[in-house]
């Protein structure tokens, strides 16, 4: 008997041998074409959702909003709230970490600090020339203004706005100090509308108005609770419009809006004043969201040059996918004709194929997320890069964007910190780990940064091959 137990101990250990060698083999599986790494730091193991990379003298730091929960910071011996990572990437291949500033208490959405937005003082009409500002949620009860001029030491600036009941991803033009912040204030019939603030003088934020859709306001009869704002994207006075998305993952509105009609029409949140500087709606079916609502302007398009107007403003359009295993409606990009903006119409989509890599059963969430939002010379109106969670991120040639194509991807390994992933079948939770790659952005010297929901770190990459061919990496690149 005691031999017998000493056997079934042998396979079970042999049966935990094999499963770490299976682990191991794991953490090597890169997929990828034409995206290679470049460089990669942890994160500290933080679910991850914003990066944002601001050149601050000779350096170049990457600022990383986190969900909530909480992880040991190795630099201060402490578990922090998740908050906000600052990583030097000057050197590329040697992103280094410098610090961490704990977020709001809580797990997942409820906490940490999702959104960040960087400035120079030396733009922003009255800030201080000497100084680099960073704007972030606290959770979803506050927005803050922190001073990262030495970004291994920031100092809280002030708070913007409190005793919210919810926050998300914030827009903040540097060039006039104007902040469009995503907000849930009390009396409105939704978790999140706008707040508009002048941020020109960080250090004395000025209310403007409050915005949302007409029937969202207090007092209205119409209640119109399920059009939860995502985030806008503004074009500044030169563009002079600005772009809303409301209802990631479904019942998706997008809305052009004036935006000098929005800063100075009527203010009072009446419906006729919340329509005043609308200039277009697309109200999207009950599958469809709008996560990010990025503006293409200006877009020449080669296979038109015969004909009538070629030139096009697009808009890409990104939903939200948020259930594990493919449980729900697909979510995809679509790309929409906004050049009479008075009825914008959608003229194509992309999408990852789900049977090239049996996406649905790996585990975690399939289908897109969000685009890059910064457009340097080099990619804009040619390569948009897009998360698409389990699947990494995609490099979309949408030169011609009645054909957007995929010409490049990079799906990095699970590593020994990425986080599993459940479901419940049968009543009993079956958990994968997978890949999660969240949010995507860019810099201007042309680095793609991807960072990953479910606790993998952040990676570097860069276009190679074919791809590198569609870039305009022969215009002069920052250095």
């Amino acid at each position: 008997m005691q031999n017998w137990h000493r056997l079934v101990n042998l396979r079970v250990l042999l049966a935990s041998v094999t499963l770490v060698s299976l682990a191991g083999a794991a953490l090597a599986q890169v997929e990828k074409r034409d995206m290679d790494l470049v460089g990669y730091n942890d994160l500290q193991a933080r679910s991850a959702y914003q990066p944002v990379i601001q050149r601050q003298g000779g350096r170049w730091i990457a600022y990383v909003g986190h969900h909530g929960g909480a992880a040991l910071n190795p630099m201060t011996g402490a578990r922090e709230n998740n908050g906000t990572s600052i990583v030097d990437v000057t050197d590329p291949k040697n992103p280094k970490y410098l610090y961490h500033i704990p977020g709001d208490q809580g797990g997942a959405e409820s906490g940490g600090a999702q959104m960040v937005r960087l400035c120079d003082g030396k733009t922003l009409p009255r800030g201080d020339p000497a100084k680099v500002y960073m704007l972030r949620t606290f959770g979803n009860q506050a927005h803050e203004i922190w001073d990262v001029t030495v970004p291994e030491k920031p100092e809280r600036v002030t708070v913007v706005s409190d005793k919210l009941r919810n926050t998300h991803k914030n827009w903040w033009e540097c060039d006039t100090g104007i902040a469009y912040l995503v907000s849930g204030v009390a009396g409105w019939h939704t978790r999140r509308m706008t707040q508009v603030f002048d941020l020109s003088n960080p250090a004395k934020p000025v209310h403007i108005r409050d915005f949302g859709l007409a029937g969202q306001q207090p007092g209205s009869a119409e209640k119109l609770p399920a059009y939860e704002l995502h985030g806008p994207i503004s074009t500044g006075p030169k563009g002079n419009r600005i772009y809303f998305g409301y209802g990631s993952v479904a019942n998706g509105v997008i809305q052009i809006v004036d935006r000098e009609k929005l800063l100075n029409g009527p203010k009072e949140p009446a419906s006729a004043n919340l329509l005043y500087p609308q200039v277009g709606r697309i109200d999207a079916p009950p599958y469809m969201g709008a996560h990010t609502t990025l503006p293409v302007l200006g877009l020449e398009i080669a296979p038109l040059m015969k004909y009538k107007n070629s030139n096009r403003d697009i808009l890409v359009l990104v939903n939200e996918s948020t259930s594990n295993e493919c449980r729900e409606s697909r979510q995809i990009a679509y790309i929409v004709d906004i050049t009479n903006e008075k009825t914008p119409f959608p003229i194509a989509n992309f999408n990852v194929d789900e049977a090239s890599g049996n996406f649905c059963s790996r585990g975690g969430r399939f289908g897109a997320h969000s685009s890059n939002e910064n457009q340097p010379p080099m990619y804009a109106r040619r390569i948009v890069f897009m998360a698409w969670f389990n699947a990494g991120v995609r490099a979309v040639d949408i030169r011609d964007p009645y054909r957007p194509r995929e010409i490049g991807y990079y799906i990095p390994a699970i590593t020994d910190k990425t986080d599993k992933r459940c479901i419940k079948v049968d009543g009993a939770e079956r958990c994968k780990i997978a890949i999660q790659t969240n949010n995507v952005e860019v810099d201007d010297r042309g680095y793609i940064y991807i960072v990953d929901r479910a606790d993998t770190g952040m990676h570097i990459l860069e276009l190679s091959g074919e791809a590198r061919k569609v870039a305009k990496f022969s215009q002069s690149v920052v250095q």
